[in-house]
């Protein structure tokens, strides 16, 4: 898949105020300074486009791009940033599982993953809330670079034997570098093959055939 276009759309922690669930769309979340945002930045060759900060936490809202106006990529807020108030993290929590439960244009979700660090506790247990809610994820494994790839591929080794001890099967783990651009392909690719059987849910469809008749 070739990058063409990445606009921003729309900044919201309400569902009814997202974009028309007519285009399938793909969200990224993972622990704070997981890498995110330079990840984002790095597949869609517009530096900027989701705004990296040293400071974990920076993310609040939910963030919608779309993508060669055919798809959209969702910047969801980091979990796991400790230095928040616990009601600043409940009501992120709040608004992050409605949009993960009830988004129905939503196709995948990528949680990502430190390649650097040996499997987290927090990270496991945001795998299992999905696995259990039957949302369909991939995991995404970053700063490759940063670690080298074979100690990478080990960690990931060690995170999929964890994951193994709740799940019967493991998501499929692709390992990235936002500095060197490796896995960028094997992402946009898994996107590109999804978008292929996107079809509209049915309530947007019956929204857009009640707005065209309107107009009759």
């Amino acid at each position: 898949m070739i990058i063409k276009s990445a606009e921003f759309t729309v900044s919201n922690t309400k569902i009814s105020k997202l974009p028309p669930c007519v285009l399938p769309e793909y969200a990224f979340i993972g622990r704070s300074n997981v890498g995110k945002s330079s990840l984002i930045n790095m597949l869609t060759d517009v530096k900027g486009l989701a705004k990296t900060s040293q400071k974990p936490g920076k993310t609040q809202l939910i963030n919608h791009f779309l993508i060669n106006k055919e798809w959209y990529l969702v910047d969801l807020p980091g979990y796991g940033y400790a230095r928040s108030s616990k009601s600043n993290r409940l009501e992120w929590a709040k608004f992050i599982k409605n949009y993960l439960e009830k988004r129905e244009s939503l196709q995948c979700v990528f949680v990502l993953i430190d390649s650097r660090l040996e499997p987290q506790k927090i990270d496991i247990e945001f795998c299992c809330y999905l696995g259990e809610r039957g949302i369909p994820f991939i995991l995404i494994f970053t700063k490759a670079d940063k670690n080298g790839v074979n100690k990478s591929q080990q960690n990931m080794s060690a995170f999929k034997k964890e994951m193994l001890k709740h799940f019967e099967e493991v998501p499929q783990m692709l390992l990235t570098s936002s500095e060197t651009k490796f896995g960028k392909e094997e992402v946009l690719s898994f996107i590109q093959d999804v978008n292929q059987h996107f079809e509209i849910p049915e309530v947007a469809q019956t929204q857009i055939e009640a707005g065209l008749k309107s107009k009759d």
